[in-house]
């Protein structure tokens, strides 16, 4: 990344929440080196069932489309549990809690789960408002991620 803003000299770049900390580490990328870019974060863009849009959603047969929704299903959960302990839940037991709800779709298989705080990216050990969820999952043959701040 550092080459193409050499390169090109951009004075914006936009990336998408959706691969959150790929955007993380361009910013402090950019803050460290000085270059004179602005980042942007752009929100993901869902289909109307909670899916992030992603080129690897073509692979999904369609059987295999219908279980992908379960990576929302996770982050709209990990939410709910997030604002039901007001001095937060153990990640741990979040994270238990995530991959048996993931299980429960046959096509799926974890790759990871992961809390961390949303500027440094340090993992949590107790998960709070504000703190952030990203999720990669195979879905048969494909590698889907997906993100959320647990607000």
């Amino acid at each position: 990344m550092a080459k193409l803003f050499n390169i090109v000299g951009p004075d914006l770049a936009v990336f998408g929440e959706k691969d959150y900390q790929q955007a993380a580490v361009v910013r402090r990328m950019v803050r460290d080196l000085n270059f004179p870019v602005t980042l942007v974060l752009a929100p993901t863009v869902r289909e109307s069932d909670g899916l992030a849009l992603s080129s690897r959603n073509q692979y999904l047969s369609p059987a295999e489309r219908s279980q992908a929704t379960v990576l929302w299903r996770a982050i709209q959960r990990a939410r709910e549990s997030v604002r039901a302990f007001r001095d937060g839940i153990p990640s741990s037991r979040l994270r238990a809690e995530l991959v048996r709800l993931i299980g429960r779709e046959p096509a799926a298989r974890v790759d990871y789960v992961a809390f961390f705080e949303p500027h440094g990216l340090e993992p949590v050990k107790r998960v709070r408002r504000g703190h952030h969820l990203a999720l990669a999952v195979f879905i048969g043959k494909t590698r889907l991620i997906d993100n959320g701040r647990l607000d």
